[in-house]
């Protein structure tokens, strides 16, 4: 570990292709409680750590010189959320019409899965804890 760096992360920021409808998908599924907002931005509270969604127009003075990728180049993250039981959750989630990627799917490592995209493609991993195969 690098001296005075934390174990603990923060927050993590997404860059989101429409603001209203990443504010909508995020309201809809998770029911966080927004800490700010303002036009181009919303910071959501899960437990201890914020997730900003930030329109993709804002992104570039924070990680140039590196460019700001397309939603289109596809999956580029994976955020996992342990939850208890998979499948009511994947039930839930289809009954407010999120679509799942895949899953519920029983993995090698000790874990059910399934997971889902917000409006601009980043992919969120539902996980329960299950005996090892």
């Amino acid at each position: 570990m690098v001296n005075g760096l934390p174990s603990e992360v923060e927050v993590i920021t997404l860059f989101v292709d429409d603001i209203a409808s990443s504010k909508a998908f995020y309201a809809k599924v998770f029911a966080s409680e927004t800490v700010w907002e303002d036009a181009v931005s919303s910071v959501l509270r899960f437990g201890g750590l914020l997730v900003n969604l930030l329109d993709a127009s804002q992104a570039p003075p924070l990680v140039e010189p590196l460019r700001v990728a397309q939603s289109s180049a596809g999956a580029r993250a994976l955020l996992t959320i342990r939850v208890v039981d998979v499948d009511q959750v994947c039930s839930a989630l289809r009954e407010i019409g999120v679509d799942l990627l895949n899953g519920p799917i029983d993995r090698p490592w000790g874990r059910r899965t399934a997971s889902f995209a917000d409006p601009s493609g980043h992919v969120w991993e539902i996980a329960q804890l299950i005996e090892r195969k």
